[in-house]
Parts: C-alpha cells; sequence; structure tokens
C-alpha cells in the first residue's frame, strides 16, 4: 500500500503491485509534503531526518521499519528525491502482492521465450538504464527462494534474466520496508540473517503516530488542505474541539487512519469524520484526566471533567439516532432547543449539504436533518 503521505495513496493490487516513476523532483518535487510536515517535532523524527539525509548521497541499502501505516514509502521516496539518483526512476515493488515465480520475472525480467507467455523480453525492475532507486516494499514477505537469489544480487552487483545469457548490473539503490521487526523474523525462521545484514547498512526505525503527538495536527491541517484543492471543495476549518480528540485519539491505523478521518472531515462533513472515530472506539477510549497543577480550584478542573463528559454523551446520542437532532434530544430527555444549546456549547459541528452531495440516499446518513 502506498504512503499515507503519497498523493497516490492506493492500496497495492496485483496489477499494481509494481511501479516505476520517473522522478521529476523540482526542489522536493514528486508530489511530496513539506519536510516540516514529513517529519515534524519530535526527536526521534528529527533523528530520523538527519540519519537518512546523511546517507542518502551514498547509495547504500537502507532498510526501514515501523508500524503499518507510518509512512515509510514516504521516507523512501525523500530518499530518493535528495540523492544524486533523483533523476532516474523509483521502482517500488511490493513484495506481498505476487507469488514468488511472478515475483522473480518482475524482480529480474525475463528473455523471450524463457517460459510458456514470454512471447517478448523484458526488463526487471532491477534493471535500469540509469541510477535510481529500487524500493522493497514489505521485504519480509519474500519467499526464501527469492531472498537467496537477492543476497546474490546484492553481494555481486549483477544477475541475469531468466532464460537470459548476458549479466546485468544493479546500478540503482536499494531501500527495504518491513512492518514487522526482521530480527523477529529470523528468530521465526522466515528471514535469512545473511540478507538482514546485506539490507541493513542503514536502519530507520519509524515510530507509531500515538508516539508523535506533537505532529497530528500539522499532518491533520496538511491533509485538510490537500483535500481541498484535489477536490475542489469547501470544510470548515479544525475545531477545538475535534483537534483534541485528533491528539487524544491512539490510532492504530497510523497516519493513514488519520489522513482517511480528514478525508471523511472534508468531504462527509465533520459529523462523519467523528463517527468514524466513534465506531472504532475512538471517542470512548478517551478518557477525561484531571491533572491538580496546583493552579487550579477543584470546582474548576470537575465543571471541565463534567463537561466533556456531556459532550462525549451526547455525541453518542446523535450517533445513535443517525445525526437527528430531534431524535437524539429525546432520548437524552431534554428539549429539542437544549439540545441544540448544547451542541453549539460543546463546539459539535452540523451536518452540511456536502454530506448529500457525496453520498446522496446513502443509509450512511439520513436524507432529511431536522
Amino acid at each position: 500500500m502506498c504512503s499515507p503521505l503519497c498523493p497516490q495513496n492506493m492500496g497495492a493490487t496485483p496489477a499494481k503491485a509494481l511501479t516505476t516513476e520517473a522522478s521529476t523532483t523540482s526542489g522536493m518535487g514528486n508530489g511530496l509534503p513539506p519536510v516540516e510536515v514529513i517529519f515534524g517535532e519530535t526527536e526521534a523524527m528529527s533523528l530520523v531526518r538527519r540519519k537518512v539525509e546523511k546517507s542518502a548521497a551514498t547509495g547504500v541499502p537502507i532498510l526501514i521499519e515501523g508500524p503499518n501505516g507510518c509512512g515509510k514509502e514516504i521516507i523512501a521516496r525523500y530518499v530518493h528525491a535528495i540523492s544524486p539518483r533523483r533523476s532516474g526512476s523509483f521502482a517500488k515493488v511490493n513484495c506481498a502482492a505476487l507469488p514468488g515465480p511472478l515475483m522473480e520475472s518482475e524482480l529480474f525480467g525475463y528473455e523471450r521465450g524463457a517460459f510458456t507467455g514470454a512471447v517478448n523480453s523484458k526488463p526487471g525492475r532491477l534493471e535500469s538504464e540509469t541510477p535510481g532507486t529500487v524500493l522493497l516494499d514489505e521485504v519480509m514477505d519474500l519467499n526464501a527462494d527469492l531472498q537467496a537469489k537477492l543476497l546474490q544480487v546484492l553481494q555481486d552487483g549483477k544477475f541475469f534474466r531468466i532464460g537470459g545469457l548476458e549479466e546485468k548490473s544493479l546500478i540503482s539503490s536499494v531501500i527495504s520496508t518491513s512492518c514487522r521487526p526482521l530480527t523477529e523474523e529470523i528468530h521465526a525462521g522466515r528471514f535469512r540473517v545473511d540478507l538482514y545484514y546485506r539490507i541493513n547498512v542503514i536502519k530507520v526505525n519509524l515510530v507509531a503516530l500515538r508516539d508523535r503527538r506533537e505532529d497530528i495536527l500539522a499532518l491533520a491541517n496538511y491533509f485538510r488542505q490537500d483535500l481541498l484543492q484535489k477536490h475542489q471543495c469547501d470544510a470548515p476549518p479544525l475545531s477545538s474541539t475535534f483537534c483534541e480528540w485528533l491528539k487524544e485519539y491512539e490510532w492504530p491505523g497510523n497516519i493513514r487512519e488519520l489522513q482517511n478521518t480528514i478525508a471523511r472531515y472534508v468531504l462527509l462533513g465533520p459529523e462523519a469524520a467523528i463517527q468514524s472515530l466513534e465506531g472504532t472506539g475512538g471517542v470512548e477510549s478517551l478518557t477525561v484526566q484531571v491533572r491538580p497543577n496546583g493552579n487550579r480550584r477543584l470546582f474548576a478542573q470537575t465543571s471541565t471533567a463534567v463537561r466533556d463528559v456531556e459532550r462525549k454523551i451526547i455525541l453518542q446520542a446523535l450517533a445513535a439516532n443517525r445525526w437527528n437532532r430531534r431524535k437524539a434530544a429525546a432520548t437524552l430527555k431534554i428539549s429539542y432547543r437544549t439540545l441544540l444549546s448544547k451542541i453549539k456549547q460543546a463546539g459539535l459541528p452540523r451536518r452540511r449539504d456536502i454530506a448529500r452531495s457525496v453520498l446522496g440516499n446513502s443509509d450512511d446518513f439520513p436524507t432529511t436533518i431536522n
């Protein structure tokens, strides 16, 4: 799957498992986000930035490890964009997308007549006319045979197409990613230790989004602006209440989940994004935290906690009644006018016409708004 910060952001399928892109960098280029968005403000990501910027010029193999959706591919693209190889191709190979024999032909290429159906010769992804970058995405999913062949290529810098006699040279740099620690894969007998040391000249560890909460709002605002430009639509700024939810949510899907949430915010309206958090336990997982700091009286802290709980109850009532405010008011045993007042006080957004324009009469939203 494409990185969450990648402009395409499309799930990989067997037909699109292997892609080659010519870099058109101008400055950052290639549609990459600003550097401050990619790396944020945390010390962990500052260390990542320093490491990749030092190693980009060398072309040595880089291993990027981190959980799904944390932006491994975008770091690989950043390395390519600032490297001397940026004018060459960036070839992404999804190692989990194809079975072994097909993956071998895509990596190394084949000659005409090498096997049934090989009516023409085809270069592999490791083959290029000018130096570029090859991304082995989720390298831990390569089978044992391909691991051995890849090891040989990295050792010698030479390989043959399937059915070929002409020796080819690997002139591109190789970046590998893994969503699972490869040391654990080695201990489980699923990954070669010698290949691990070949691809792990420089190792980069990316952290989960919950471990870089300082960057959540910058990422959210970047996604919002990007989507507004891409879809030529309008959406309200992120409210303070919504921002608090974003910062407190655990984000098991990391940056990709955050991007999807902001996409719902822009395309369907704020309430759809809130519902998505509520539907995955996001709202329920938010805990009321009272932090005595010596400067606030107990009454003030209690009042804040009560408002937070009331906001969550109102949100859940609205979600349970498909955002029909009259029904939500009846559920809460309060007047409609009182509910409207509390919705405004809580900073909860109102449904917008854009929800109907996108979903029509879908069951996901009521067709009439009270």
